[in-house]
């Protein structure tokens, strides 16, 4: 099965490769998926302050590069996400953050440029922060959110992920209950404390 994206061939089949820009992402000439700051009402502790950065300009917070891979057990999906540099109020811009709708998924980053943290955390409570600079791999395990937080304030965090392709993403329960620990900035230091929004 052949799969023709902007005039590029991605042979699922025989295989293929795809050209890592560095700065820009991957160079396919395909348009990213965008999340901008309206897109993320409930995701930041400080509502008031969510609402002031909003009300002054609708920023975009990151990017993502995907490629539709067959939703195989058998395949792997993989693509880019990039993370801009920015605050609501003390907390860094960050991704939104999923679980897997099959939970029993892993999942692979590696950070190419910037500088940022992995938030994780399982449905029993367990959590960490793990740090991503470039040339960093981490290994998110299975059962746990994640959610990638850019603490950099000139450069945008950047990386690669590869995943099992039937795993789903399950926003919703972090939508809804959000995640237990959020990074802020004190003093200018990333620092993990408890959400008190928390469900």
């Amino acid at each position: 099965m052949n799969f023709n994206t902007e005039n590029k061939l991605f042979d699922f089949v025989r295989g293929f490769s795809v050209d890592l820009d560095l700065q820009t992402g991957l160079s396919t000439q395909k348009e990213t998926g965008k999340r901008f700051l309206s897109e993320m009402k409930g995701m930041y502790y400080d509502q008031s302050a969510y609402e002031k950065e909003v009300s002054k300009k609708d920023a975009l917070v990151y990017e993502f590069h995907d490629f539709r891979v067959p939703e195989t057990d058998g395949d792997l999906a993989f693509g880019s996400s990039i993370v801009y540099p920015g605050k609501v109020g003390n907390e860094y811009y960050m991704t939104k953050g999923h679980f897997h709708t099959i939970l029993s998924t892993a999942e692979i980053y590696y950070c190419i440029n910037g500088h940022g943290y992995m938030m994780m955390e399982n449905p029993e409570g367990d959590w960490s922060a793990i740090e991503l600079l470039p040339g960093k791999v981490v290994y998110v395990p299975k059962r746990y959110a994640h959610r990638s937080v850019c603490v950099g304030t000139a450069e945008p965090l950047q990386t690669f992920f590869v995943f099992r392709a039937d795993a789903g993403h399950d926003y919703g329960t972090i939508e809804t209950k959000g995640f237990r620990k959020l990074l802020v900035d004190i003093d200018g230091v990333p620092t993990v404390i408890d959400n008190p929004l928390w469900k």
